[in-house]
Parts: structure tokens; C-alpha cells; sequence
């Protein structure tokens, strides 16, 4: 059983910082690809960032790129994301999630197995 567990969100002004990790039990993790997605309310659930297994290789929406920074610790089953330059628009559940295809960079949220439950993130303006 694969079990993701997202900590790190929190309320922040905008132009700030946010750290999210995932901790991802499981010994296969260092074989996954992970990635980032998020929800606001009344939205659907949006691709924000992907990483392949190896680390070498990432994918980001058009609207966090440049901001935000996916990284993965294989040692530790740790999968972060760094968001900077945070704006309001930014405001939602972010979750983490578990492709058992490890070069996946998907996109679409059908392409994970895994999902954890998702951490408020909130950018007052």
C-alpha cells in the first residue's frame, strides 16, 4: 500500500514563500514519477509540476514556471515543491501524487495511481 502524506501549507501574503513536501511511504517510490496538482474551489483539479524518477527530468504549468520548483529526495521519499512569488490565484488544496510509470511527466490527473489529501495553501493579496 502506497500512502502520500502532504504537509507545508499555510496562509501567506502575496510575493511570499511556501514549501510543500510530500512523504510518500513505500519502497518503491524511488521508481515513481510524482507529481504536484491543485484545486480551488468550484474549479477542477489542476497539473501544477511533475518529476520523473530519476529527478532529471521536470514539467510545469505555464502558470507557476518560473515560481515554483519541483524536487525529489529518493533516499528520503520525499517529493517538494518550493513556491515562490506566491499571488492569490495561487489559493487552493495542493496534492501530491504517484505515477507507478516512471518517466511520466503526465499532466492529466487520470495518469496517477496514488494520491495523497491535500494541503490548503492561501494567498491573501
Amino acid at each position: 500500500q502506497v500512502q502520500l502524506v502532504e504537509s507545508g501549507g499555510g496562509l501567506v501574503q502575496a510575493g511570499g514563500s511556501l514549501r510543500l513536501s510530500c512523504a510518500v511511504s513505500g519502497r518503491t517510490f524511488s521508481s515513481y514519477a510524482m507529481g504536484w496538482f491543485r484545486q480551488a474551489p468550484g474549479k477542477e483539479r489542476e497539473f501544477v509540476a511533475a518529476i520523473r524518477w530519476s529527478g532529471g527530468s521536470t514539467s510545469y504549468a505555464s502558470s507557476v514556471k518560473g515560481r515554483f520548483t519541483i524536487s525529489r529526495d529518493n533516499a528520503q521519499n520525499t517529493v517538494d515543491l518550493q513556491m515562490n512569488s506566491l499571488k492569490p490565484e495561487d489559493t487552493a488544496v495542493y496534492y501530491c501524487a504517484a505515477d507507478r510509470a516512471a518517466l511520466g511527466l503526465g499532466v492529466r490527473a487520470g495518469a496517477y495511481d496514488y494520491w495523497g489529501q491535500g494541503t490548503q495553501v492561501t494567498v491573501s493579496s
